[in-house]
């Protein structure tokens, strides 16, 4: 891994290299989730609003898988960095472990009892009975998601990306198309509206699978196999508890956060403000593409030359991946911006709620700013670093201390107006930053958390 001066490309090409890949999966991922609004735009308004409120749970799944995916992106970047393979393999089997678990879970649940499920989100019959169909439907596609996404993720940890963003492209792909036909009925299919794009999800992820057992069968490095699992080792064991799980508690506790202020909109605030919510939601997602792909894009990188001990590259680098992060928080609100009159003219809602997302767009035009730093921070940087529990107290206090709170005291309490709720909810990015920013100044974060002699006994 070790590069003289003269082979070490520059650090923006560097990164811009695993950026663009990342950006593109992310840009996918999220045209995947505006073909659902589109072509359930065309179903109705309560679909759409179902299927928002029943995708939480596919978010705080999503949120599960990141956190592992970046908690083993921790260890393994640095033993790629340091020439590790077998550590990385172990780690690989670690992950895997922890993420079929927490799919059986997921799956069970949706399957069994998926009206309880939604009624944590609505008391509208309608919506319950809706989402119910539909988290049936993507049961199936809980249990392969796991196995992927942790694959993908130790493949960016060493610097193929290309690989994961190919298979995204034909997973992603599959399920726009499936969405059609599930959704209006194409081809003598069942016409079954949102339990279709659910349907859809299922059969495309079934063949991201496939796919990736064919990539790992031909790969030369970083393999997907059953023996994997049983694998052991204490101390790589123990590094990953201690610096991955707090990664992965980090994600999750954010993004249940996060389901809470759909459960506040839901419960309080009305079907318009739900409504509204899936396209505003739908348009920060758009804006926040470019900036996480930095966020995740840097701290790949950080961590290979973290694990090289690189101490002053890596210092080096983490301030040209701030200087870049601000600059794609910049372009994020200038697409949302740009975004506004076709996403108010094409929205099938209530002049109510036209006017609630109208404004919701604004506040997302700046709010992607703040998700921006803390990301590239906390997920980016600190965890290069091996460093994830600083994000996991800060992200805890500020989100289940102030904002989820705050939320239900403005709409449950106080009675506040929706657009107000909206606001202080949309606060949270920018009261942690004053911490944040601190601790990344501090340097407490750079640390090569990488062992020797993993496997002499």
């Amino acid at each position: 891994m070790r590069q003289t001066k003269a082979e070490n490309p520059g650090m923006y090409a560097r990164i811009a290299k695993l950026t663009v890949p990342i950006v593109l999966q992310n840009l996918l991922s999220a045209a995947v989730n505006s073909a659902d609004v589109v072509m359930l735009n065309f179903v109705g308004q309560a679909h759409i609003s179902a299927v928002s409120l029943a995708a939480q749970y596919a978010s705080i799944l999503f949120m599960v898988f990141y956190g592992l995916g970046t908690g083993a992106t921790m260890l393994c970047s640095q033993y790629y960095g340091k020439g590790d393979l077998r550590a990385i393999e172990v780690v690989e089997g670690i992950a895997l472990r922890f993420s079929m678990a927490v799919s059986c879970v997921f799956a069970l649940a949706a399957l069994a009892i998926p009206r309880q499920l939604m009624r944590v989100f609505t008391p509208d019959a309608d919506l319950i009975e809706i989402g119910a169909q539909y988290l049936r439907n993507i049961s199936a596609a809980y249990l392969c998601w796991g196995v992927i996404e942790v694959y993908l993720a130790v493949l960016r940890s060493i610097g193929r990306v290309a690989v994961s963003t190919a298979l995204n492209t034909v997973a992603f792909t599959l399920n726009i198309l499936l969405n059609a036909v599930f959704i209006f009925g194409l081809f003598g299919a069942p016409k079954l509206g949102a339990a279709g794009v659910a349907l859809a999800t299922s059969i495309s992820r079934g063949v991201e699978l496939i796919l990736v057992l064919a990539v790992s069968a031909k790969s030369k490095d970083v393999k997907l196999k059953p023996s994997l699992l049983l694998v052991r080792n204490r101390l790589l064991f123990r590094d990953f508890l201690r610096m991955a799980m707090p990664a992965m508690a980090n994600d999750v506790i954010w993004g249940l956060a996060f389901s809470m202020y759909s459960v506040i909109i839901g419960q309080f605030l009305g079907t318009d403000m739900v409504a509204a919510n899936s396209f505003a939601s739908l348009a920060r997602n758009f804006g926040t593409i470019l900036c996480f792909g930095v966020a995740s894009a840097g701290g790949i990188l950080l961590g290979q030359l973290i694990g090289d001990n690189r101490m002053a590259e890596a210092v080096d680098a983490a301030k040209k991946l701030m200087k870049l992060t601000v600059l794609s928080g910049a372009i994020g609100g200038a697409i949302i911006l740009a975004a506004m009159p076709v996403v108010l003219r094409f929205a099938d809602m209530t002049e109510t709620g036209k006017g609630y997302l109208k404004v919701m767009l604004l506040i997302n035009s700046y709010y992607v700013m703040g998700a921006a730093v803390n990301t590239t921070l906390i997920a980016g940087v600190f965890r290069a670093g091996g460093d994830s529990r600083f994000g996991f107290i800060c992200d805890t206090i500020d989100m289940w201390c102030y904002a989820v709170p705050l939320g239900f005291l403005a709409a449950a309490v106080l009675k506040l107006p929706p657009l107000w709720v909206y606001f202080l909810l949309c606060t949270d990015e920018f009261v942690k930053w004053p911490w944040v920013i601190g601790h990344y100044r501090s340097r407490k974060w750079l640390k090569n958390i990488t062992r020797d002699g993993l496997f002499e006994s």
